[in-house]
């Protein structure tokens, strides 16, 4: 169903206004009960994944590219404009082929998410969301089996975290929480040692953690700046470091991740 936009003020593309404000779409978009894959590639993977479309937002240019997939779905709009119009509606140069406005899906409960999960990160309040893509990727390529993530955390979902990760956020469980750290005992109830990475001086070497071969793993990742909180890690069973060398004195927290994960990868 193909609709040529004429008007940047058409109250039917009203998903895709204001995709530049950052903290206006990380409210709205959970509220209304979608989000924003840009991209053909992460459009498709999204759909792929099982999740349903409101709209598809495209230059007539990428009418071609995009052809299969609004022949699987006909009775989704598919609104068409010109560049000049695509950028005033989002205010920015649309140059990833094309967006699609997504039925953002049910929470997962956690319970469920640990349900046979043996290796999952927790991410403590980490705001910037090329960050959340990043570890979501390197989540999806190393193992992991879910991800939770804190209740003042990014939105996984939003637009940048998505693309970031290549769509990969997509084949990752995850969930958020409700009440952090208390709910680090929710972890521990399922039998996960608790993990948290940080720089104390009690902390264990990441190989001396993946020598222990917990059988559950659980990995908590902090905040960009402060690192974790101070209760996470009195909660936390251990805490656990990367020796760094050469004076640098931490890793940026996606980084960490990726060697986190492939160092901790749960035992065959």
């Amino acid at each position: 169903m193909i609709i040529e936009l004429t008007d940047a003020a058409d109250p039917r593309v009203a998903d895709y206004t204001q995709l530049t404000d950052v903290q206006l779409r990380r409210v709205r978009e959970p509220a209304e009960g979608l989000y924003i894959a840009e991209s053909s590639r992460v459009l498709r993977r999204a759909l792929e994944a099982g999740h349903r479309p409101r709209s598809f937002f495209l230059a007539a240019k990428w009418l071609d590219d995009l052809a299969d997939v609004l022949a699987d779905y006909p009775d989704v709009p598919a609104f068409v404009g010109s560049p000049g119009i695509l950028e005033e509606i989002t205010g920015f140069h649309l140059h990833r082929g094309a967006m699609a406005a997504m039925h953002r899906p049910e929470p997962v409960p956690v319970a469920e998410l640990l349900a046979g999960a043996r290796r999952i990160a927790v991410l403590e309040d980490i705001v910037d969301h090329t960050n959340l893509g990043a570890i979501f990727r390197s989540a999806a390529a190393l193992d992991v089996d879910a991800v939770l993530v804190t209740p003042r955390c990014g939105d996984p979902l939003y637009r940048r975290s998505i693309r970031v990760s290549m769509g990969t956020v997509f084949q990752i469980p995850w969930a958020r929480l409700e009440d952090w750290p208390a709910d680090m005992e929710l972890l521990h109830a399922a039998g996960f040692t608790t993990a948290a990475l940080a720089l104390t001086d009690d902390s264990l070497t990441i190989d001396g953690l993946a020598a222990r071969k917990d059988d559950k793993l659980a990995l908590i990742l902090g905040t960009e700046g402060e690192g974790l909180s101070d209760a996470t890690l009195q909660a936390a069973r251990c805490t656990v470091k990367i020796p760094m060398r050469r004076g640098v004195d931490s890793l940026n927290v996606a980084a960490a991740s990726a060697v986190a994960f492939w160092a901790c990868r749960a035992p065959e």
